[in-house]
Protein backbone atom coordinates (compact mmCIF):
# COMPACT_ATOMS: atom_id res chain seq x y z
CA UNK A 1 0.00 0.00 0.00
CA UNK A 2 3.14 2.42 1.16
CA UNK A 3 4.46 1.70 -2.13
CA UNK A 4 1.85 2.34 -4.57
CA UNK A 5 0.78 5.79 -2.56
CA UNK A 6 4.93 6.42 -2.94
CA UNK A 7 4.36 5.90 -7.05
CA UNK A 8 1.46 7.65 -6.97
CA UNK A 9 2.78 10.33 -5.61
CA UNK A 10 6.16 10.70 -7.53
CA UNK A 11 3.78 10.44 -10.46
CA UNK A 12 1.90 13.47 -9.39
CA UNK A 13 4.78 15.88 -8.52
CA UNK A 14 6.40 14.87 -12.42
CA UNK A 15 2.61 16.25 -13.99
CA UNK A 16 2.56 19.20 -11.34
CA UNK A 17 6.26 20.11 -11.89
CA UNK A 18 5.33 19.98 -15.92
CA UNK A 19 2.08 22.50 -15.20
CA UNK A 20 4.21 25.02 -13.37
CA UNK A 21 6.52 25.10 -15.88
CA UNK A 22 4.14 25.46 -18.48
CA UNK A 23 2.87 29.13 -16.21
CA UNK A 24 3.90 32.11 -17.97
CA UNK A 25 5.02 35.00 -15.66
CA UNK A 26 2.18 36.73 -16.53
CA UNK A 27 -0.06 34.33 -15.14
CA UNK A 28 1.71 33.51 -12.30
CA UNK A 29 1.49 37.00 -11.28
CA UNK A 30 -1.91 37.68 -11.97
CA UNK A 31 -2.88 34.57 -9.35
CA UNK A 32 -0.60 35.48 -7.10
CA UNK A 33 -1.98 39.37 -6.76
CA UNK A 34 -5.33 37.48 -6.72
CA UNK A 35 -4.49 35.59 -4.14
CA UNK A 36 -2.89 38.41 -1.91
CA UNK A 37 -5.96 40.12 -2.32
CA UNK A 38 -8.22 36.98 -0.62
CA UNK A 39 -5.86 36.18 2.03
CA UNK A 40 -6.18 40.14 2.98
CA UNK A 41 -9.55 39.91 3.06
CA UNK A 42 -9.75 36.53 4.93
CA UNK A 43 -11.33 36.70 8.58
CA UNK A 44 -8.85 34.23 10.06
CA UNK A 45 -5.71 36.57 8.70
CA UNK A 46 -7.15 39.63 10.01
CA UNK A 47 -7.53 37.96 13.74
CA UNK A 48 -5.06 36.29 13.89
CA UNK A 49 -1.10 37.89 15.41
CA UNK A 50 1.67 35.52 14.90
CA UNK A 51 2.10 34.25 11.40
CA UNK A 52 4.16 31.93 9.62
CA UNK A 53 4.66 32.15 5.62
CA UNK A 54 7.22 31.02 3.39
CA UNK A 55 9.42 32.95 0.99
CA UNK A 56 8.58 32.27 -2.43
CA UNK A 57 10.49 29.72 -5.44
CA UNK A 58 9.70 30.99 -8.87
CA UNK A 59 7.49 28.17 -8.89
CA UNK A 60 5.23 29.40 -6.02
CA UNK A 61 2.31 31.80 -5.19
CA UNK A 62 4.19 35.09 -4.75
CA UNK A 63 4.53 36.07 -1.06
CA UNK A 64 6.21 39.09 -1.11
CA UNK A 65 2.77 41.67 -0.75
CA UNK A 66 1.48 39.38 1.92
CA UNK A 67 4.87 39.52 4.28
CA UNK A 68 4.90 43.51 3.56
CA UNK A 69 0.69 43.57 4.75
CA UNK A 70 1.77 41.38 8.27
CA UNK A 71 3.87 44.31 9.31
CA UNK A 72 1.95 46.98 8.15
CA UNK A 73 -0.50 45.65 10.08
CA UNK A 74 1.79 45.32 13.37
CA UNK A 75 1.78 41.26 13.22
CA UNK A 76 4.62 39.02 13.77
CA UNK A 77 5.76 37.37 10.88
CA UNK A 78 7.92 34.01 10.82
CA UNK A 79 9.88 32.57 8.13
CA UNK A 80 11.22 28.95 7.42
CA UNK A 81 14.84 27.71 8.16
CA UNK A 82 15.20 24.78 7.01
CA UNK A 83 17.97 22.23 7.94
CA UNK A 84 19.00 20.85 4.50
CA UNK A 85 20.61 17.36 5.92
CA UNK A 86 17.34 16.29 7.48
CA UNK A 87 13.59 16.93 7.74
CA UNK A 88 13.53 19.39 10.09
CA UNK A 89 12.72 23.04 9.92
CA UNK A 90 12.32 26.21 12.13
CA UNK A 91 9.87 29.26 11.97
CA UNK A 92 12.24 32.15 12.62
CA UNK A 93 11.15 35.96 12.96
CA UNK A 94 11.58 38.12 10.57
CA UNK A 95 12.49 41.68 11.38
CA UNK A 96 11.41 43.35 8.78
CA UNK A 97 10.30 42.93 4.38
CA UNK A 98 13.36 44.95 3.70
CA UNK A 99 15.55 42.41 5.55
CA UNK A 100 14.99 39.43 2.80
CA UNK A 101 17.06 41.10 0.21
CA UNK A 102 20.12 40.89 2.62
CA UNK A 103 19.84 37.37 3.74
CA UNK A 104 21.75 34.40 2.39
CA UNK A 105 20.43 31.58 -0.30
CA UNK A 106 19.97 28.24 0.06
CA UNK A 107 21.08 25.82 -2.42
CA UNK A 108 17.37 25.75 -3.73
CA UNK A 109 17.61 29.64 -3.86
CA UNK A 110 15.84 30.63 -1.28
CA UNK A 111 16.68 33.24 1.04
CA UNK A 112 16.99 31.60 4.74
CA UNK A 113 18.82 33.42 8.01
CA UNK A 114 21.86 31.22 8.66
CA UNK A 115 22.37 28.73 10.95
CA UNK A 116 24.28 31.11 13.43
CA UNK A 117 22.21 33.87 13.07
CA UNK A 118 20.35 33.56 16.47
CA UNK A 119 16.64 34.20 16.03
CA UNK A 120 13.22 34.43 17.89
CA UNK A 121 12.05 30.61 17.27
CA UNK A 122 8.11 30.56 16.99
CA UNK A 123 7.25 27.30 19.34
CA UNK A 124 9.82 28.45 22.02
CA UNK A 125 8.00 32.05 22.09
CA UNK A 126 4.11 31.46 22.20
CA UNK A 127 3.58 29.54 18.86
CA UNK A 128 1.42 30.14 16.12
CA UNK A 129 -1.83 31.47 15.00
CA UNK A 130 -1.40 30.95 11.32
CA UNK A 131 0.71 28.81 8.73
CA UNK A 132 0.52 29.51 5.50
CA UNK A 133 1.86 26.25 2.80
CA UNK A 134 3.74 25.84 -0.12
CA UNK A 135 3.11 22.91 -1.85
CA UNK A 136 3.36 21.27 -5.66
CA UNK A 137 -0.74 20.29 -5.08
CA UNK A 138 -3.56 19.88 -3.32
CA UNK A 139 -7.61 18.80 -4.07
CA UNK A 140 -9.94 20.46 -2.44
CA UNK A 141 -10.71 17.90 0.80
CA UNK A 142 -7.29 19.94 1.98
CA UNK A 143 -4.78 16.93 0.55
CA UNK A 144 -1.23 18.82 0.46
CA UNK A 145 1.49 17.34 -1.88
CA UNK A 146 4.62 18.48 -0.73
CA UNK A 147 8.42 18.34 -2.34
CA UNK A 148 8.80 14.62 -0.94
CA UNK A 149 10.93 16.04 2.02
CA UNK A 150 8.51 16.44 4.68
CA UNK A 151 9.32 19.44 6.53
CA UNK A 152 5.83 20.68 6.64
CA UNK A 153 4.04 17.49 8.05
CA UNK A 154 6.83 17.36 10.86
CA UNK A 155 6.18 20.88 11.84
CA UNK A 156 2.79 20.52 12.28
CA UNK A 157 3.05 16.99 14.37
CA UNK A 158 5.64 19.71 16.86
CA UNK A 159 3.29 22.44 16.69
CA UNK A 160 0.63 20.22 18.01
CA UNK A 161 3.20 19.04 20.66
CA UNK A 162 3.63 22.58 21.63
CA UNK A 163 0.90 24.74 21.27
CA UNK A 164 -2.41 24.36 23.23
CA UNK A 165 -4.47 24.84 19.93
CA UNK A 166 -3.04 23.85 16.20
CA UNK A 167 -2.47 27.17 14.21
CA UNK A 168 -5.28 27.39 11.33
CA UNK A 169 -3.42 26.27 8.14
CA UNK A 170 -3.74 28.01 4.74
CA UNK A 171 -2.15 26.60 1.78
CA UNK A 172 -1.65 29.05 -1.54
CA UNK A 173 -1.71 27.31 -4.83
CA UNK A 174 -2.17 28.18 -8.40
CA UNK A 175 -5.43 26.97 -10.27
CA UNK A 176 -3.27 24.93 -12.34
CA UNK A 177 -2.28 22.66 -8.78
CA UNK A 178 -5.61 21.60 -8.05
CA UNK A 179 -6.05 17.77 -8.51
CA UNK A 180 -9.16 15.37 -8.19
CA UNK A 181 -7.64 13.46 -5.55
CA UNK A 182 -3.81 14.11 -3.72
CA UNK A 183 -2.35 10.66 -2.76
CA UNK A 184 -1.75 10.40 0.96
CA UNK A 185 0.06 8.40 3.92
CA UNK A 186 -0.04 8.81 7.70
CA UNK A 187 2.68 11.05 7.82
CA UNK A 188 0.90 13.36 5.84
CA UNK A 189 -0.91 16.34 7.69
CA UNK A 190 -3.96 18.21 6.00
CA UNK A 191 -4.50 21.77 5.84
CA UNK A 192 -7.65 23.38 6.80
CA UNK A 193 -7.99 25.27 3.79
CA UNK A 194 -6.43 25.81 0.43
CA UNK A 195 -6.83 29.25 -1.22
CA UNK A 196 -6.57 29.44 -5.24
CA UNK A 197 -8.51 31.36 -7.70
CA UNK A 198 -11.81 29.02 -8.46
CA UNK A 199 -13.56 29.84 -11.93
CA UNK A 200 -16.48 28.07 -11.08
CA UNK A 201 -17.24 30.20 -7.77
CA UNK A 202 -17.36 34.17 -9.88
Amino acid sequence: MAAAVSCAKRTLRAELKQRLRALSAEERLRQSRLLTRKVIAHSQYQKCKRISIFLSMPDEIETEEIIKDIFQRGKTCFIPRYQFQSNHMDMVKLASPEEISSLPRTSWNIPQPGEDDDREEALSTGGLDLIFLPGLGFDKQGNRLGRGRGYYDAYLKRCVQHQHSKPYTMALAFSQQICLQVPMDENDMKVDEVLYEDPSAS
